[in-house]
């Protein structure tokens, strides 16, 4: 069985994680609409089987609508791969109400509403697939990222709940959980650990390569085919799972 014909939405397609996922997803035949809050971005990388759609997740009339459009393009949405995240630590002492609910309204409520919309046509057929990308801060503490950390415990929770919801049917609801990957989001956090510690970026990039039992970055492609897997034959049974892919034992 290839994809082919089916409709997948990757929210935050247009780089990393997201974007290995819905290249890998266009490969196999689906039709992929990708994501993104900035259309400049999607446009850079739109085309062979992805449709790029500017999308803010924490906006839930704007999911609502582009969701729906989406579905109106290309048919109803069978692969739903909740992606769209921010990560950025802060000390709880120093974390403003404001940081805490852009942290929660991105990784939290942007999967909610971006499940419940695609499941609004997933739910009428007869095959689907829903994967969440939360973190191993999800499956335990990220020291001084309490915020980022409670967030991907939440996405973990709605993934195994809706599993229990949907069982004995046709759809099936994972996450996985990548250590640190080598994108644009740990670009970023190279510059924000070297400023709040002190050190070269150098050495604040070597803090994450060796948070990584291996010791080494993981790659996009990675965590893509871990996501295939998810929507290929012989995984119907992996439901309700937190998939970890980080290099060794966490």
């Amino acid at each position: 069985m290839t994809l082919e014909g089916k409709h997948a939405i990757v929210t935050g397609g247009g780089t990393g994680i997201g974007l290995a996922i819905a290249r890998a997803l266009a490969a196999d035949g689906a039709r992929v609409t990708i994501t993104g809050r900035r259309q400049e971005v999607l446009d850079e990388v739109a085309g062979d089987g992805l449709f790029g759609m500017a999308m803010d997740v924490r906006d839930e009339d704007d999911v609502m609508s582009k969701v729906a459009a989406a579905v109106d393009a290309r048919g109803p949405v069978q692969i739903c791969v909740a992606n769209a995240g921010i990560a950025e630590g802060r000390a709880v002492h120093k974390t403003t109400l404001d940081f805490w609910r852009n942290m929660m309204a991105t990784n939290l409520d942007g999967a909610f509403l971006t499940i419940r919309e695609c499941l609004h046509s997933m739910r009428g057929t007869d095959w689907g697939r829903v994967i969440t990308m939360a973190s191993i801060a999800g499956v335990r503490g990220l020291p001084g990222a309490a915020c980022y950390t409670a967030s991907k415990h939440g996405l973990i929770g709605l993934t195994r709940a809706l599993s229990e919801d949907y069982l004995g049917k046709p759809i099936t609801f994972n996450a996985i959980c990548p250590a640190y990957v080598d994108t644009p989001i740990v670009e970023r956090n190279t510059d924000n650990i070297a400023k709040r510690a002190g050190i070269s970026a150098d050495d604040a990039r070597a803090v994450m390569v060796s948070a990584n039992r291996h010791k080494r970055l993981i790659a996009p492609e990675e965590v893509a085919a871990a996501a295939m897997w998810l929507v290929r034959p012989g995984s119907e049974s992996v439901n309700g799972q937190v998939i970890e892919i980080a290099g060794g034992q966490m």
